[in-house]
């Protein structure tokens, strides 16, 4: 693939995912993302010959690696920093979109599947969210917190981070983000100092 190939097919993934995070899943279609990412129809058919589908999943992916590797640089200078910089994250997303954009992850998570098998973007969906998860418990699992605790509490930040950033799109405000931040912070803390 070409340099050139490679920025059209990236730009329409990206293109989905802002999509996603905006209108969710059912109302992003593939004429509208190609409209979006500024690339001709065609390409959505040659990058993703199995349709919307197979972009959807990837935008996913790519949502969840994005997000994946900020919080792997700041998860290095310990949990509460990680959790600083995922909190941070998707506050910018959701003030600088001016209330208009939101997590594509949890878009894709919060549509009913079209048949009783799981959609390949939904299991990709999962895959994120467990990622974030692994990430922030490990980190800290590294500062002394018991395995399953530190699972937990990850799972909690995680729920909490995506219930959150809905709340701030509905009220229109950045305050549950931060109110969110505060009590997560707090119990990042007791955690690693018991």
């Amino acid at each position: 693939m070409t340099n050139s190939s490679t920025t059209v097919r990236q730009r329409i993934v990206a293109g989905a995912a802002d999509m996603m995070s905006r209108r969710g899943l059912n109302a992003t279609s593939i004429r509208e993302t190609a409209k979006h990412a500024r690339a001709p129809l065609g390409s959505t058919y040659h990058y993703f010959p199995e349709g919307k589908q197979q972009l959807v999943t990837e935008a996913v992916r790519y949502t969840g690696e994005w997000t994946a590797a900020s919080l792997r640089r700041e998860l290095e200078a310990g949990p509460v920093a990680g959790l600083g910089a995922f909190i941070a994250l998707w506050r910018r997303i959701v003030v600088d979109s001016g209330f208009r954009a939101g997590c594509p992850v949890l878009a894709v998570s919060v549509e009913e599947p079209p048949t009783d098998e799981p959609p390949a973007a939904l299991l990709a969906a999962a895959d994120v969210f467990t990622e974030w998860e692994n990430l922030l418990a490990g980190s800290l699992r590294e500062h002394g917190v018991e395995p399953r605790k530190a699972a937990q509490l990850a799972t909690l930040v995680v729920a909490a981070v995506e219930g959150t950033v809905a709340m701030c799109r509905a009220k229109r405000s950045p305050q549950p983000l931060d109110d969110t931040a505060e009590q997560l912070r707090d119990l990042i803390l007791a955690a690693i100092t018991d």
